[in-house]
């Protein structure tokens, strides 16, 4: 397990001020955690400030928005990103999921303080609330058109919403359970839902209804990815003929991530099991890197890289911290991961 180093969650504003000072830990699994500190000493001519670190710290490159800190002792280094920017005001507490529309002009929120809420992305303004859930919203989604949200609460509801007017347009019922998450399947005339109740189910958007149980696996389902299967990849044919309703679910593979450490994949048009993987804890995410390959994050921290083909063994695990990893989100060549540190 890799050594952590942090830096406080607020450094970039504390490293603004003269003399300011932001805190360092570097904590390695089963060693003493190392203490130090940042203190800025100035700026530069460039405007790039000059930041010195404590005994047992290192400060590399610095510029107006990241700084790269290394930690001998443990043969550790990161680099940190300041914010873009901030936006305060949107909830009053912590956020429990978010999206960003396909043109990146909105945003779309939820919140332990009970809301979701429709923004702009430049600026944070507040656009719309959408009302109608009972209890927590957990998970929210953009359309691919941006101008549609799904949405799926504790009270097993899961909702369409135009995000023009804020009307919820359609709502659908049938989950025993809280819904946990969410996906759209291609232009978003099917989706789908998982639940506490331990099922996914597919959903026709323009008929309002539950077109099949994807899968019934006995234990909640925290999180589901959908994407394009490998071509060698057996799907399993289904038992019966798909309905016309069903649009998309041909060649793709569902991931659940089970409750009780599992990780599955499933034919979503053959609803048929592709493949079974035992994780060390419960699962609370999972998504695709490509078509092959496919990330999964764990209660205790861990985050799982699979080939599909052959899920026998994992390509690699990354233990960062024990912290639950909560979402998983391929970026570029590599990923971005939250845990709940």
């Amino acid at each position: 397990m890799a050594a952590t180093l942090r830096i406080q969650s607020d450094w970039s504003q504390a490293l603004r001020r003269d003399e300011g000072e932001a805190w360092l830990s570097c904590r390695s699994p089963g060693k003493p955690t190392l203490y130090g500190s940042l203190v800025r000493r100035g700026l530069s001519t460039e405007g790039v400030p000059d930041i010195a670190a404590s005994e047992g710290f290192v400060v590399g490159e610095v510029t107006k928005k990241s700084i790269l800190i290394s930690c001998p002792h443990e043969n550790v280094s990161t680099k940190f990103l300041a914010p873009y920017t901030t936006f305060c005001r949107i909830h009053q507490k912590s956020i429990t999921c978010l999206d960003i529309s396909s043109g990146g002009g909105l945003g779309v929120s939820t919140s332990t303080d009970g809301t979701m809420k429709i923004w702009q992305a430049a600026n944070g303004e507040i656009r719309r609330l959408l009302e109608g859930h009972v209890y927590d919203v957990n998970c929210c989604r953009f359309f691919p058109s941006g101008l549609v949200v799904l949405s799926g609460g504790m009270d097993a509801q899961l909702k369409i919403w135009s995000a023009e007017d804020a009307s919820c347009v359609v709502t659908f019922k049938g989950h025993k359970g809280g819904i946990l998450d969410a996906a759209i399947v291609d232009r978003g005339r099917n989706v789908l839902s998982c639940s506490r109740d331990g099922t996914a189910r597919l959903w026709d958007c323009g008929k309002s209804a539950c077109l099949g149980v994807i899968a019934d696996c006995g234990s909640p389902v925290n999180g589901i990815a959908v994407g394009a299967a490998d071509n060698s990849l057996n799907l399993g044919t289904p038992e019966k003929a798909p309905s016309e309703r069903e649009v998309g679910t041909e060649g793709k593979i569902l991931l659940l991530a089970q409750e009780d450490k599992k990780l599955q994949g499933v034919g979503l048009q053959s609803r048929q099991p592709v493949f079974l993987f035992v994780g060390s804890d419960a699962f609370n995410c999972c998504t695709f890197l490509s078509s092959t390959y496919i990330l999964a994050g764990t209660q205790d921290g861990n985050i799982y890289q699979l080939d599909v083909r052959n899920t026998n063994a994992p390509i690699q695990v990354i233990h960062r911290s024990g912290a639950p990893v909560l979402s998983l989100l391929p970026y570029r060549d590599g990923f971005i991961a939250s845990q709940g540190n």
